[in-house]
C-alpha cells in the first residue's frame, strides 16, 4: 500500500512538473480526432447522394470528386484550428482571459502559426522525399519524411504558442 501511495505521488509530481507538454500532446491528440471525425462527416455530407454534390456540380460542370475531398479538408482544418486554439488557450496554456483584443491577438497569431507550419508540412514532405529521406515505414511512400516533419511542426506549434501566442495572459 506504501508503494502505492509513494507511485501516485511519483506520478502527480511528475505530472506536475510537465503538465503543459502532457496537456498539449493530449489535446494535439484529440485536435487530430476532431480533424479526422469532421472530415469523414464532410466527405459523407457531400457524398454523390447530397444536395450539395448537385448544386456544386452545376456550378462548377465538371468533376467534382477531387474539389469536394478539397473543401472537406478545409472546412475541417478549421474546425481542428478552432477546438485546437480553445483547448490549448484554456487547458494548456492557462489564457483564461476573453476580452475580445486579446482573443483577437491570440486567434490571430495562433492561425497565422498554423499556416506557416502548414506550409512547411505541405512543402517539406515533398522535398525531405525528393533529397533522399523517401524511406517507407509501414508501406507508406514518403513515410519517413511525414514523420520527421510532423515531428518539427508539432515541435514548432509548441514553440509559437508557448512564446509568441499565449505569453501575455499569464498574470
Amino acid at each position: 500500500m506504501n508503494n502505492i501511495i509513494k507511485l501516485k505521488d511519483l506520478l502527480i509530481s511528475l505530472f506536475m512538473k510537465y503538465r503543459e507538454v502532457i496537456m498539449y500532446l493530449i489535446m494535439g491528440v484529440a485536435t487530430t480526432v476532431v480533424s479526422w471525425a469532421s472530415y469523414a462527416f464532410f466527405t459523407k455530407a457531400f457524398s454523390p447522394d447530397s444536395g450539395f454534390v448537385v448544386l456544386f456540380s452545376k456550378l462548377t460542370h465538371g468533376d467534382t470528386s477531387i474539389a469536394l475531398i478539397a473543401i472537406a479538408n478545409v472546412l475541417s482544418w478549421i474546425l481542428a484550428i478552432l477546438f485546437a486554439y480553445i483547448t490549448n488557450k484554456l487547458w494548456v496554456f492557462n489564457s483564461k482571459s476573453w476580452k475580445p483584443s486579446l482573443v483577437i491577438a491570440e486567434f490571430t497569431k495562433f492561425v497565422g502559426a498554423r499556416i506557416l507550419t502548414g506550409f512547411l508540412e505541405w512543402f517539406g514532405v515533398p522535398f525531405l522525399a525528393k533529397i533522399g529521406l523517401d524511406q517507407k515505414p509501414l508501406g507508406i511512400e514518403g513515410g519517413l519524411s511525414k514523420i520527421v516533419v510532423s515531428v518539427l511542426v508539432v515541435l514548432l506549434n509548441y514553440v509559437f504558442s508557448k512564446l509568441f501566442i499565449f505569453k501575455n495572459d499569464k498574470k
